[in-house]
């Protein structure tokens, strides 16, 4: 087996369905338990999607099916940790697909990670975001601004885990309106969301931030900079 280096590749899609997305995620996680590639963080942008972790609470999804036909929203039971979120346009994905090697593994460390690559491009800004010890994510006060869940996938052929899924962060003014009112978010009924536009009242472009995102994640996971890669929007599920 071929000893992949500590690499990052990094790409920008700017729209894509949530079922090509995952399954991209499942094939990158097999080749890089194979070692046959090295680490990939995809930057993209999702149609309008209901997914329910792990958790596995239904009842946190306040449309039945016809509303979900009638406002457009696909919905997928997947298998990262976590409760019901919301994906659509006006929101950066970032799924990370690292190789995590078993000695002196720390996978609540990789959250924290995950978080502070978020609280640090806020804080660019001049926003502070903020951990709540009882929840995973970023917040600004009692807002939730960014929702991370993630899976930690045990390699069959190499001693450790290959991450998948990541974090979720919301950029245009009103996206709550456009799905996260259709359920309670993370199963948190006592706290809303927010975005980087209800914020600031600015606009920020998609790929402007996806390529601000990269730069603070290589600096917190300690890779060297690397370009994005441009792809097509997939529009087609």
């Amino acid at each position: 087996m071929t000893t992949i280096p500590k690499t990052l590749e990094a790409s920008f899609i700017p729209m894509i369905g949530y079922a090509k997305a995952w399954e991209r995620q499942k094939e990158i996680v097999k080749a890089a338990d194979s070692g046959q590639c090295g680490d990939r963080l995809l930057l993209l942008q999702h149609s309008p999607t209901y997914t329910i972790g792990t958790q596995r609470h239904p009842e946190h999804l306040l449309l039945d099916a016809e509303q979900l036909r009638q406002r457009g929203i696909e919905l997928f039971e997947i298998d990262r940790g976590g409760d019901i979120t919301y994906h659509g346009p006006g929101q950066l994905v970032g799924y990370p697909l690292l190789y995590l090697d078993a000695e002196g593994l720390d996978l609540h460390r990789y959250l924290r990670d995950l978080e502070q690559v978020i609280i640090n491009w806020l804080a660019d800004y001049g926003i502070t975001g903020s951990r709540k010890p009882e929840y995973t994510g970023v917040w600004v006060g009692e807002l939730k601004i960014a929702a991370i869940g993630v899976k930690f996938n045990r390699c069959r052929q190499r001693r450790g885990f290959v991450t998948s899924h990541g974090f979720a962060l919301n950029l245009k003014s009103g996206i709550a309106a456009d799905g996260f009112d259709g359920i309670i978010p993370c199963g948190i009924a006592s706290h809303g969301v927010t975005s980087f536009a209800d914020l600031t009242g600015q606009e920020i472009a998609m790929e402007q931030s996806a390529e601000e995102i990269l730069r603070h994640f290589c600096l917190q996971f300690g890779y060297e900079p690397v370009p994005l890669h441009k792809e097509p929007a997939e529009t087609s599920h």
